[in-house]
């Protein structure tokens, strides 16, 4: 018998395990490293950079070993006291819901729409999940109680929240991997992401697996979700994040034109829900932070607009898409005051000129009534 308990310590001890933070010092000598050696190779005599390079494999080895067998020595004592610490971390980690929305049912819509964006497309279970979510958020908007569309609304912008946050450390990790670098430089930094996303995984108590989803399939569950909450009336809370998501916008500049197309199409979706935008507002106060909302939109992703709408095997957006969405930014722009719409134009000259591969959205009569009302202001203001 105390052979098994000591057994089984051992193993919640090892399930429990938390990887150690890496000192700043160390990950300052790290990526000295990483980089001295390939960007001055050419200063340094051939037997002292293949010292070097020999050095810092073993370095790194090292600290791979460390980083990956050291923390499974640090374990919780009973075996009692890992199973709950597991349990309540990958309950509050991986199905984390709403305080206003702590009802069985708010509950379980969380836990549907967060497995749903854990699942790949390619899964047998991901049609299964789908089809039971969507059952749930119709059935709660149908039903039209005040509570349950409350609860389609918590969960829909809390899993919108959360999968925007999981694209954008998606595209971050693409650009960190695909970074210009020697040969050696770039194994190595293969096998350092791999233990990088295998203590996430472990982090995260197993969510997702070892690589998680592709981005393209979180930009269209961001579109599907969003399509969710204009039926369930809550698209604002959206709205809202897609302008707060500025380093999404500067990443998707440089991304994967698949990826690009994916976020055209949404950004897209969102300028047209934007156009009436805080319409039904009657405090001047909250018009001022809806017209703020939709400026903080426009500079966040009208350059990847300009930059972005050719697609890869056709246009990202048709043609009548096209001329509708150049309306209603014509629409947005032309709501806002003359030093406002300087801004945004301003914006749009300068991404627009610059992208020799496209030549959309045209803007051209919106930038020629914003300068006709510039000089006529000005007129009246050398008459006065």
């Amino acid at each position: 018998m105390g052979k098994r308990k000591n057994a089984a310590n051992a193993d919640g001890g090892a399930a429990a395990a938390m990887p150690l933070p890496l000192p700043p010092l160390l990950r300052t000598l790290l990526s000295s490293l990483f980089t001295t050696a390939s960007e001055n190779s050419f200063l340094l005599p051939p037997l002292t950079y293949k010292l070097l390079q020999t050095l810092r494999f073993i370095i790194l080895t090292f600290y791979l070993f460390l980083l990956r067998f050291i923390p499974s020595i640090f374990f919780v004592d009973k075996y009692e006291d890992a199973v709950k610490f597991n349990n309540h971390k990958f309950y509050d980690n991986k199905y984390s819901h709403d305080a206003r929305n702590d009802t069985a049912i708010g509950r379980a819509l969380s836990q549907l729409l967060s497995a749903l964006n854990d699942i790949p497309v390619s899964s047998r279970k991901y049609e299964v999940v789908r089809s039971l979510t969507e059952k749930i958020i119709d059935d709660n908007h149908l039903d039209g109680v005040p509570s349950l569309r409350e609860v389609n609304r918590v969960a829909l912008s809390g899993a919108f929240g959360r999968a925007l946050r999981q694209l954008e450390g998606k595209v971050v990790e693409r650009e960190e991997e695909v970074e210009d670098g020697g040969e050696y430089y770039r194994v190595m930094k293969r096998r350092i992401w791999w233990v990088v996303r295998l203590v996430r995984w472990r982090m995260r108590g197993g969510e997702g697996g070892l690589d998680g989803v592709p981005a393209e399939k979180l930009a269209a569950e961001l579109v599907w979700m969003v399509k969710k909450m204009v039926d369930c009336g809550c698209v604002d809370e959206a709205i809202r994040r897609w302008a707060a998501a500025s380093n999404l916008g500067f990443l998707a500049l440089s991304a994967d034109p698949r990826l690009q197309t994916s976020l055209v199409k949404l950004t897209a979706f969102l300028f047209k829900e934007a156009k009436d935008f805080g319409a039904d507002e009657i405090e001047e106060s909250k018009m001022k932070q809806c017209m703020q909302v939709k400026l903080k939109m426009l500079q966040v992703w009208l350059p990847l607009l300009c930059r972005a709408s050719n697609g890869v095997d056709a246009p990202s957006l048709s043609i009548n898409e096209r001329t509708e969405l150049e309306r209603v930014l014509e629409g947005i722009i032309e709501g806002f005051e003359q030093e406002k719409q300087e801004q945004v134009l301003s914006l749009w000259l300068h991404h627009f000129t610059h992208c020799s591969s496209s030549d959309w959205p045209n803007l051209h009569s919106c930038y020629a009534r914003w300068c006709c009302k510039s000089r006529k202001q000005l007129l009246l203001l050398s008459e006065n």
